[in-house]
């Protein structure tokens, strides 16, 4: 999966504050996430977070 940083995806699975959008903050062997509705972040696996990701919105790209 082509994700980059600051990019746009949706999730299969709904967060509990109600969001499905979630930017990508870091890329690597884990890959962190930040919820735009409510703003929590997590931590996850590159395989756990690919296998969740139901389409990228947004390619996003490098803020610096």
């Amino acid at each position: 999966m082509d994700l980059k940083l600051n990019g746009r995806v949706e999730l299969k699975k709904q967060h509990p504050c109600g969001g499905r959008t979630w930017v990508v903050g870091r890329l690597g062997m884990d890959i962190k996430l930040r919820c735009e509705t409510c703003g929590h972040e997590l931590m996850l696996p590159r395989s756990k977070a690919e296998k969740a990701i139901k389409k990228i919105l947004s390619e996003g790209g490098d803020k610096g």
